[in-house]
Parts: structure tokens; C-alpha cells; sequence
């Protein structure tokens, strides 16, 4: 009798949860002020205008709150959390110690294909600028960053950084209103650097990058004292 023959198990296609759908618009919501901090969110509220149940929602919320997103107060109306300068100083001291490192393979490692992608990451981002699309230009900003992670074979580093720049996320946003065109200089910056493989180059303007935040900071405290949790203690 012939042997049943062993088939080798196929890979599932991952689809996105309704959770992750859930959180992802909420992320995306928070990070560009659509929900400004101090503002009350509900989990009924976002079910009935997602058109999902509440578990999904409730899910998500608990992810933003360990983010830092949102303040879930048991008998109280859930805040999306106002911006902790020491949080998000913090925040940019870990992103730094991570790409500081990842930009160093990538000058390494990279050849002709990953450049291309890098340029073409710049293209859109440049178009993003010029039309003054705040949204557009913050998100393909993080893909440069994730591209240099995924080319430098360091993908659990982006996954890392992920975790550590949401504080960053919401000041950075502010910031583009008058600081988007030196970030896509310093961005044009990082690529030519790799580009070259000159790793002082890189390294030195991936700090200078990161380290901006730290500057812009007291400005953008300045024109937005009610979103910060210092202004309120």
C-alpha cells in the first residue's frame, strides 16, 4: 500500500484584526491632533463610528494606554494623555541609541537596490512637502526610517523603535509646520551619507536629526501650553 504522502504546512495569510484596524486609525488619529490631547474618548463612541463592537475597541484602547496615548480612569471618561516633555526627551535618548547603530550597518550593507528605494522614499517625500500634507510627510518619514532598518537586515530594530517613539510621534507632528523642510534635509542628509559609506557621516547626522526634537520642544510648548501635562501640574 502506497504511504499517504506528508505535505508540508502552508504559511497563513496574516489578515488585520479589527483590532489592529481599530488601534491603527486611533494611532493615526492622536499622533495628528485629530485627537487632541485632553479630549475625552469613549469606547461606545468610536464602536458605533467604526462600526465594530466594543471589544476590538476596547482592545485598541488598552494598546494606547500602554503607549502612553490614553488615560483609562475606571468611572471616569478615558482621556487621550496630554505630551510629557520627559517622556518624549526619553523617548529620543532610546530612538537615537538604536538608529545611531542601525545607520552605522546600513553604510555597511547597502548596495544599489536599497539606495533606490531610499531615493524613491525621498521623491514622495519631497511631493509631500510641497504640497504642505503634514499627515503624508510624517508618515513617509517613519518609512525612511523603516526602510533603513529592513535594508540594514535590523527589522526587529524598527520593531523596537516602535515602541519607544510614540511619545516622539505627537511633537514631531506639531513641529512640521515650520520644521519640515529641515527634516527632509536631514533626511536627503542620512541618504548621501549611506550613500558614500561614510559611517562618521551617518552617525553624526542621524543624531543631529533625532536630536532636534530637543530643541523644537520649548517652541512648540510655547504655541501649545494646553497639550502639554507640564502645563497642567
Amino acid at each position: 500500500m502506497t504511504g499517504r504522502a506528508k505535505l508540508s504546512g502552508i504559511e497563513p495569510i496574516r489578515i488585520a484584526s479589527v483590532t489592529e484596524l481599530v488601534f491603527a486609525e486611533l494611532y493615526q488619529r492622536v499622533v495628528t491632533l485629530d485627537l487632541p490631547p485632553g479630549s475625552r474618548i469613549s469606547e461606545a463612541d468610536v464602536a458605533k463610528q467604526m462600526g465594530v463592537s466594543r471589544q476590538p475597541v476596547r482592545d485598541a484602547f488598552y494598546r494606547l494606554s500602554q503607549l502612553g496615548f490614553i488615560e483609562i480612569r475606571p468611572q471616569r471618561a478615558t482621556l487621550v494623555s496630554r505630551i510629557s516633555t520627559t517622556a518624549v526627551l526619553e523617548a529620543r535618548f532610546l530612538r537615537t541609541a538604536l538608529e545611531v547603530e542601525t545607520v552605522r550597518v546600513a553604510c555597511e550593507k547597502f548596495g544599489p537596490d536599497d539606495l533606490a528605494v531610499l531615493d524613491e522614499i525621498l521623491e514622495r517625500q519631497k511631493a509631500a512637502l510641497e504640497a504642505g500634507n503634514k499627515a503624508e510627510f510624517h508618515a513617509i518619514d517613519d518609512e525612511l526610517h523603516r526602510a533603513i532598518c529592513i535594508g540594514s537586515d535590523l527589522s526587529f530594530a524598527w520593531d523596537l523603535i516602535q515602541m519607544q517613539k510614540a511619545h516622539m510621534d505627537r511633537v514631531r507632528f506639531l513641529s512640521l509646520s515650520f520644521a519640515s523642510e529641515q527634516a527632509f534635509a536631514d533626511h536627503v542628509e542620512i541618504v548621501e551619507a549611506i550613500r558614500s559609506s561614510d559611517t562618521a557621516r551617518a552617525v553624526g547626522s542621524m543624531r543631529a536629526h533625532l536630536g532636534r526634537i530637543e530643541g523644537l520642544i520649548e517652541q512648540i510648548r510655547n504655541d501649545h501650553a494646553a497639550f502639554f501635562k507640564e502645563a497642567m501640574e
